[in-house]
């Protein structure tokens, strides 16, 4: 287990007495050598390891005998137990299909479960887990099949083994919701008078007040001329008035016009 002390012995025989020695080029934890020999034909030679790492997991330890007449070797491989840890956990990504990509790393290897919603997500053809296995590490993705908005959310990742158990969460977004689409987003705006248009209700009611008092000043004035030429008109030598003038200014005019005929 991770964080321990481990010792492995190596035992050579042969005549004459063979050397004996353990190969530890690119191992990480700390170690010593020991070594013992037991008369007349064994050597013997320790090996111990301290706060072993898991960096040390799989690897091979070899011990190496020789003498003059020849060589020999054995391995083993060392077997670092810890617990797991999610080294990777990436947002959704378009590919073939859609993928939450992650990295785990654990020995023995840890057993994977996902969560969405607080509820565990059961695998079937639309949302599975896809990975492979390199020594003690799982990568692989959450596979998606046409996702869509509904699915948005935290999805979280657990991984647990005999050691431990760990989890981390990422946010899937996979497709906006239909109420959020920007072209479902229509900006009200009050309608505004074009240039063209400003002001033009005032000068129509302008010009009708001055076509109207125009209207209203001639009426008067010819109703003026009328009376005093009927008034200040010299007779005929036949006893009739000269010719008038009719105005016809609205009905009080036209009443005015018919009493002046009824009198000639």
């Amino acid at each position: 287990m991770e964080g321990d002390n481990v010792t492995v012995s190596c035992n050579g025989s042969g005549s004459p007495l063979p050397e004996v020695d353990w190969t530890v080029s690119g191992l990480h934890s700390i170690n010593t050598h020991l070594s013992n020999v037991y008369w007349p034909n064994i050597h013997s030679i320790n090996l111990t390891l301290f706060n072993i790492s898991r960096d040390d997991n799989n690897f091979q330890l070899t011990c190496i005998a020789e003498n003059v007449v020849g060589m020999t070797n054995s391995s083993i491989q060392l077997n670092v137990q810890f617990p797991p840890v999610i080294l990777r956990l990436a947002e959704p990504e378009q590919r073939h299909d859609t993928c939450i990509e992650f990295t785990v790393r654990g020995y023995p290897h840890p057993k994977l479960r996902w969560f969405y919603k607080q509820k565990e997500i059961l695998q079937n053809d639309y949302i599975r887990t896809d990975m492979d296995f390199y020594q003690d590490y799982l990568e692989g993705c959450l596979t998606f099949q046409n996702p869509t908005h509904i699915n948005n959310g935290n999805y979280t990742l657990e991984a647990s083994n005999p050691l431990g158990t760990v989890t981390k969460t990422v946010y899937g977004h996979f497709l906006m919701a239909p109420d959020m689409e920007e072209k479902d987003i229509v900006e009200l705006v009050p309608s505004m008078p074009s240039d063209g248009d400003s002001g033009r209700p005032d000068e129509d009611t302008f010009g009708v007040s001055i076509a109207v008092g125009l209207a209203g000043f001639a009426c008067v004035l010819l109703l003026v001329l009328f009376v005093l030429i009927n008034k200040y008109g010299r007779r005929s030598k036949f006893g009739m008035k000269a010719p008038g003038f009719a105005c016809l200014c609205g009905v009080g005019v036209m009443e005015e016009a018919k009493a002046v005929i009824g009198l000639i």
